[in-house]
């Protein structure tokens, strides 16, 4: 194996087993792709929280943090410019990067969205909780959806709207938790509303509040992953299996959120191997229908999502 490919594939395989199992349904040249491109995720996302492949978390002070983001910053504007990379994570980025023709703008909106958390940026409205998703995520669905071979720009929005579906479920499974670290997601104003204490100290003991706007949050989510559908039936076959599975397990943490109500955070939402398996085998049907129909269906409606000031 190509020595960058077998390091980003080292990397995911101890990073992120669920990443590394689901990338088996692409093909040979996507699955290389996917691994050069989540290992420069991976890369960055673990140097500014203090983490080595997601894991033993001793985040340096914000100061530090932002020393460090600007090095990757520079490190990624190096690459994308053509500068030799002799770190295997940047030269595989390097190469992916170049061979997808993918627009600077994404690398550098991803590193955006790790600056936001850095600067504790704060969640007033919504919108602004959609901003942070298109950042951390969306972004990276457009990525992907470029490593697949999709230039055209309504497909690539369903692929933002699916990466939008994965954060806001994230956000809605991991509330307590993050709120344990002092980060809040969900938006201020919809939280005021529902009586939750602006400290996220003092979330424990309003589970029944928050979960109301988690309510919310989920049902958004929906219509993020209703409009992805149809992007996925403009994927090669395989990668259209592997972003219907992706898409499936997703929506069922959330449905498990959903039906677990104001007690969904006493466990951390998940699916067991057999559950996971189920909407695997379940997702092959899913894209062979929206395949098949595909010339049939014409683009649905995207009215009322959030969409970017700059066109894809």
């Amino acid at each position: 194996m190509d020595p960058l490919v077998a390091n980003a594939k080292a990397i995911i395989e101890q990073g992120s087993k669920s990443f590394a199992a689901a990338s088996k349904l692409f093909d040979e040249q996507t699955r290389a792709k996917a691994f050069m491109l989540y290992a420069w995720c991976r890369h960055c996302d673990d140097r500014i929280d203090g983490q080595e492949l997601g894991f033993g978390q001793n985040s340096p002070q914000p100061a530090e943090q932002r020393a460090i983001l600007q090095q990757l910053t520079q490190q990624t504007q190096a690459a994308m410019s053509g500068e030799v990379m002799e770190d295997p994570v940047f030269a595989a980025f390097q190469r992916v990067f170049v061979e997808s023709e993918m627009p600077q703008r994404y690398p550098l909106d991803l590193l955006h969205g790790f600056q936001m958390d850095v600067d504790d940026h704060p969640y007033r409205s919504f919108d602004d909780t959609l901003v942070y998703c298109y950042h951390v995520a969306g972004v990276v669905g457009a990525m992907m959806a470029t490593i697949m071979g999709v230039k055209d720009a309504e497909i690539l929005n369903r692929a933002v709207d699916l990466g939008i579906a994965f954060q806001l479920t994230n956000i809605s499974r991991d509330v307590m938790e993050d709120a344990a670290d002092g980060r809040i997601y969900l938006p201020a104003d919809w939280l005021g509303q529902a009586g939750v204490p602006e400290d996220p100290a003092r979330f424990p003991g309003h589970e029944a509040q928050i979960f109301s706007v988690v309510a919310k949050v989920l049902a958004e989510a929906d219509r993020y992953y209703d409009s992805a559908v149809f992007g996925i039936a403009h994927l090669p076959f395989r990668s259209a299996w592997a972003i219907a599975a992706a898409r499936s397990v997703y929506g069922a943490i959330g449905s498990v959120v959903r039906e677990r109500g104001a007690a969904a955070w006493r466990q951390r939402a998940s699916l067991s191997s057999l559950q996971k398996a189920y909407k695997l085998f379940g997702s092959l049907a899913t894209a062979g229908n929206a395949k098949l129909f595909a010339r049939y269906r014409s683009a649905p409606s995207r009215d009322g999502l959030w969409t970017l000031s700059r066109q894809l």
